[in-house]
C-alpha cells in the first residue's frame, strides 16, 4: 500500500533538525489505499472543526490512527471516542514517529498553520483533506495545488455545500443558460461572530498548562498569550443566566487576527462563492477592490467589509462582477423581487433571470422571477452526485482515477480568488492582478500580504 522507506531515508527527506528547524523533503506518493481496506486517518487540530471530523470519519469509513492539538485538554476529550489512536501535540511528530500507519491527514487548525501541516502531509506521500479556508495566505494556496498535483495524492478542501446535491442542481441550471449569460453576483454573510476590528491587546498572561502556545503559534510571528476574560454573566429575555467572556486567541477569536486568521471572508466565503464560482467556471480575477470596510486597524480584520471582484470573460461567457459583503451589508434588496434577504446567501443575475441561494453553504434556491419560472423544468443532471464530503475523500484516498470533488486543482484557485480580497482590503488599493504570476502589477506593497514571511524555524 504505500513504499517502504528505511528510517534513514525518512528523516534525510523529511527533517532537518536543529534549533526547532523542520523542512520538509520530497517523498514519493502514496499509492491508493486497497478497496476493501479503512484509510488510516490522522486528524490535526481536535477542537472546533476538528471535533466534527473526529465523529465523521469513522461514520465515512475511515480510521482514525493518530490526533494531534496544542491543547491536552481538547486532545484529551477527542481521545475518549478513540482510545486506541497516537496523540500528539506537535503534527512533526506524528509525521514523523507514525508515517508508515497513516495514509491521509486532516488539517483542522487556525488558518496560520494549514499550509505547513498540509505540505508537509503531502510531501510524505500522505493524502489530504483541509479545512476552509484551504490555506492563510495565496501563495500558500499555490504551491499546495502544485504539491498535491505532484505528489498525486488525494485532497478535498472543507467546503462541504460544494457535495450537496443541490449545490449541483444549481450548477447544472446555469449551464443550461436558464438564466441567461450571468454578469453580475453578489454574495453575503452575517459574520463575523466573533470580535474584529481590535487593536492588539496590551496585557499578556501565562498559558495555561494544557496549552503549547509556542506550538499553536506556528509560524506566525511571536507575540505573549492573552488569557480570555470573564464578564459578568447576563440574562436572556427568558431568564437563562448567559455566562460572557471576553476572547482574545484561542480557541475561538483567532479568526479575527491578520497574523492567524483571515476574517470573515476567509472563513466564509469558500463555502458562499463556491457554487456561482463552479457554475461560471470562474477561475482568476483581473482585478479586486475593497469598497469599504471599517474600522480599518493594522492588526484585525475590519467588523464589516466589501470587496468587489471583477473576472474576464472566458469563451463565450461573458466578464462577471462579483461582489461580497460581511459584517451584515447586503446588496440592494430590490434584487431579490419580494423574496426575504437572510442573513447569508448568494445571487446569480443572468439576463433571462436569476437564482437566489439563500443558505450559507449552497441549500436550497429560488429561480426570479417566480412568475417567470412556475413552469420550470430541471435540465438533466450532467454532475455525478456525492455520497458525502468525507466519504468522498476517503473514496479518493482509495481510488486515484477518482479525484474528490472539492480537490485542491479547484480549491487552490478558489481560495486564492477568495484570499485576494483579503489583500485589497489591507492594501487599500485597487489591484490589478496576473493570477498566473501571483501577483498585482500595479501594487508592489501587497507582496508582503501575499506571500508572508515565517517565523524562524517554520517552512514549506
Amino acid at each position: 500500500m504505500r513504499p517502504k522507506r528505511n528510517r534513514r531515508d525518512f528523516l534525510r527527506q523529511s527533517a532537518a533538525a536543529g534549533a526547532g528547524l523542520w523542512v520538509v523533503g520530497s517523498g514519493s506518493s502514496l499509492q491508493a489505499a486497497r478497496a476493501n481496506e479503512s484509510v488510516n486517518v490522522a486528524i490535526i487540530g481536535v477542537g472546533g472543526r476538528g471535533a466534527a471530523h473526529v465523529k465523521e470519519i469513522p461514520k465515512a469509513g475511515g480510521t482514525i490512527v493518530a490526533l494531534c492539538d496544542v491543547d491536552d485538554h481538547t486532545l484529551d476529550r477527542a481521545a475518549q471516542d478513540h482510545p486506541k489512536a497516537y496523540k500528539y501535540n506537535d503534527f512533526r511528530k506524528v509525521l514523523d514517529e507514525k508515517h508508515k500507519e497513516i495514509d491521509a491527514v486532516v488539517v483542522a487548525t487556525p488558518d496560520h498553520t494549514h499550509a505547513v501541516a498540509a505540505v508537509a502531509a503531502m510531501k510524505l506521500g500522505k493524502h489530504c483533506y483541509c479545512e476552509k479556508p484551504l490555506t492563510h495566505s495565496i501563495h500558500e494556496a499555490r504551491v499546495l495545488t502544485e504539491t498535491a498535483a505532484a505528489q498525486k495524492v488525494a485532497t478535498q478542501m472543507g467546503n462541504q455545500g460544494h457535495s450537496g446535491d443541490n449545490t449541483r442542481r444549481i450548477v447544472e441550471i446555469v449551464r443550461s443558460g436558464a438564466i441567461g449569460p450571468v454578469k453580475e453576483v453578489h454574495a453575503w454573510t452575517n459574520r463575523p461572530i466573533w470580535p474584529q476590528g481590535r487593536d492588539r491587546p496590551q496585557v499578556q498572561n501565562d498559558p495555561p498548562d494544557c496549552l503549547h502556545w509556542d506550538l499553536w503559534l506556528g509560524p506566525a510571528p511571536a507575540r505573549p498569550f492573552v488569557a480570555n476574560e470573564r464578564l459578568p454573566d447576563t440574562k436572556d429575555r427568558n431568564g437563562r443566566v448567559r455566562k460572557n467572556v471576553r476572547q482574545f486567541y484561542h480557541p475561538f477569536a483567532w479568526r479575527g487576527w491578520w497574523d492567524f486568521g483571515t476574517g470573515a471572508l476567509g472563513d466564509m466565503a469558500c463555502h458562499i462563492m463556491d457554487t456561482a464560482y463552479w457554475a461560471l467556471d470562474l477561475k482568476y480575477p483581473s482585478s479586486v477592490e475593497a469598497l469599504g470596510g471599517e474600522p480599518r486597524k493594522p492588526e484585525s480584520a475590519p467588523n464589516w467589509e466589501i470587496i468587489r471582484y471583477e473576472f474576464p470573460s472566458r469563451g463565450s461567457q461573458p466578464p462577471v462582477t462579483f461582489t461580497w459583503y460581511d459584517g451584515g451589508k447586503k446588496p440592494p434588496e430590490d434584487l431579490l423581487d419580494g423574496e426575504k434577504m437572510i442573513s447569508g446567501g448568494s445571487l446569480l443575475v443572468g439576463e433571462k433571470g436569476k437564482i437566489y441561494i439563500p443558505h450559507d453553504y449552497g441549500g436550497k434556491h429560488v429561480l426570479l422571477p417566480t412568475k417567470d419560472f412556475a413552469d420550470f423544468k430541471d435540465p438533466p443532471e450532467t454532475l455525478k452526485r456525492s455520497p458525502g464530503h468525507h466519504k468522498d475523500f476517503l473514496a479518493a484516498c482509495k481510488d486515484p482515477d477518482r479525484p474528490a470533488c472539492s480537490n485542491f486543482a479547484y480549491a487552490g484557485p478558489l481560495t486564492e480568488t477568495v484570499l485576494l480580497g483579503v489583500v485589497a482590503f489591507r492594501t487599500g488599493k485597487k489591484l490589478d492582478w496576473d493570477g498566473p504570476n501571483l501577483r498585482a502589477t500595479n501594487a508592489s506593497e501587497a507582496d508582503e500580504f501575499i506571500r508572508p514571511e515565517y517565523r524562524k524555524g517554520w517552512s514549506l
